[in-house]
């Protein structure tokens, strides 16, 4: 990773998770009060060079729902709790994170990591996706900020999302990676905070 971005990276990750302590664990109740133990869901994605890590999140589906569907979320999916929905909506769920940014899986701004049953279907020119280092946001995520109901709309979502969505965001965030600084990166986290920068359904 470089340098300047893993300073970056541990500039706001380590005084963010400090400041977040208080308001995560009152999450992690409130999940565990809904739905049970455990309040944290580490999934298994790949990483910078096709290496395989867990991602943290707080749990928003119901346990064990991993085997009771598929790995995408489609419209009003029955697997997610009552809480799960608030934190899915207001991406509280993804603030665990920051401790796999701390680890150095990921960084706050990269590629959106795949699990492994997408990264099997890429093709040669988008495994290069896989020399970045994965993030938290990415310009891609905010453009498909919708991308649930947008997959509720389609006849085949799981398909569609391997022909259109993933090819999509794989173009998207290569395009971003060549003109990539820290100010951009600092304007994606801005834009993924207040929600700016989203598209409709129809993009």
């Amino acid at each position: 990773m470089n340098q300047g971005k893993r300073i970056f990276d541990l500039f706001w990750t380590l005084p963010g998770i400090a400041l977040l302590l208080v308001p995560g664990l009152a999450i992690a109740a409130a999940v565990v009060i809904d739905d049970g133990w455990p309040p944290l869901y580490a999934q298994e994605r790949v990483g910078l060079h096709g290496r395989l890590f867990k991602l943290l999140k707080f749990r928003s589906m119901r346990r064990a729902a991993d085997r009771t569907g598929g790995h995408l979320t489609v419209g009003n999916d029955r697997r997610v709790t009552r809480v799960g929905r608030g934190l899915r909506r207001t991406k509280l769920d993804e603030l665990p994170q920051l401790l796999n940014v701390v680890h150095g899986d990921m960084s706050l701004v990269g590629p959106r990591p795949e699990v492994p049953e997408f990264v099997q279907r890429y093709n040669a020119d988008q495994r290069r996706v896989l020399e970045l280092v994965p993030g938290i946001t990415d310009p891609a995520s905010i453009k498909y900020a919708d991308e649930s109901d947008v997959l509720a709309l389609q006849a085949d979502p799981h398909e569609y999302y391997v022909k259109t969505v993933m090819p999509d965001k794989i173009r998207i965030n290569m395009q971003y990676a060549k003109r990539a600084t820290i100010i951009s990166d600092f304007v994606v986290i801005l834009e993924t905070v207040f929600g700016r920068g989203r598209v409709s359904r129809r993009a």
